[in-house]
């Protein structure tokens, strides 16, 4: 069984502990822990990304280039 769990260290709880001991009883498991990174500082990590998505920005803000979609076909 795998299972992946999402959470902020301020959720990490005892009874969280405890349900993991419940669903694996005795067999061994492995924890991995990895800091999710934050998706506007990955959209801005390369320039090319950040200077696509400032241009993206300040289209919408100008109303430019926007595709509108009748609602019929919603």
């Amino acid at each position: 069984m795998v299972g992946t769990y999402t959470m902020r260290p301020s959720e990490l709880t005892i009874d969280f502990i405890r349900s993991i001991q419940a669903i694996f009883k005795n067999k061994e498991i492995e924890i991995n822990i990895r800091e999710i990174p934050d998706e506007t500082d990955y959209l801005l990590s390369s320039e090319a990304n950040k200077n696509h998505l400032l241009k993206s920005i300040q289209e919408a803000e100008k109303h430019e280039n926007l595709i509108t979609v009748a609602e019929d076909t919603l």
